[in-house]
């Protein structure tokens, strides 16, 4: 019997070459800034946001302050 072993394919860029690791982790690093940036953004508006339009999202300002006072790489 012979033992058959899985391919594995690694993505090729658009110049036929692999992706150097620099590369992929410098794409995972400017997910993860986008990704803070977004949620400090995020944070940021729903600090601005009336009290009446909170009751209708079901938040109370307590609510709101506890998720504003987190750091942006907190979830």
């Amino acid at each position: 019997m012979t033992a058959r072993t899985a391919s594995h394919t690694v993505p090729v860029s658009r110049f036929g070459r692999r992706p150097s690791p620099f590369m992929i982790l410098r794409r995972v690093h400017l997910r993860l800034l986008a990704r803070w940036y977004d949620r400090h953004l995020q944070r940021l508006d729903l600090a601005e946001i009336d009290e009446h339009l909170l009751r209708d999202l079901g938040l109370t300002p307590q609510d709101v302050r506890r998720e504003c006072m987190k750091s942006f790489w907190q979830a």
